[in-house]
């Protein structure tokens, strides 16, 4: 059995898929962009404050799943420009106080809605 959540504190999903997947004790976050859960703004343009708001929309899955960072255990970040890297990875960095996850970072052509940045994440409580 699995369970689907959904987070208000995420923005809605922009296609057939769901936040995330809760499978035993593992849970499955789709790819986040930087969209405002409350407004569906995109926030575009300083891919610091991107990345802020795809980690904010992780946070909230995360806790509606009764889970926090210290429960991730393998991240993809998916980039559209890999000078951005340096960036990126300082603001996901400040979400983990150690005992970091695994990772891998790929760039990519385009993301979904043009953004610079998407990061999905394997929990395990």
């Amino acid at each position: 059995m699995k369970t689907i959540i959904t987070s208000k504190n995420a923005p809605a999903p922009i296609g057939p898929y769901s936040h995330a997947v809760l499978k035993a004790n593992m849970l499955f976050v789709s790819g986040q962009v930087a969209k405002h859960p409350a407004t569906g703004e995109l926030i575009l343009g300083d891919v610091k404050s991107e990345t802020k708001q795809v980690m904010e929309n992780i946070r909230g899955i995360l806790t509606d799943a009764g889970m926090d960072f210290t429960h991730i255990c393998k991240t993809t970040i998916f980039l559209t420009d890999m000078n951005n890297f340096a960036s990126v990875n300082e603001v996901y960095g400040s979400y983990f106080t150690g005992d970091y996850p695994a990772r891998e970072t790929v760039q990519v052509s385009k993301l979904p809605l043009n953004v610079n940045v998407e990061i999905s994440v394997t929990a395990i409580k």
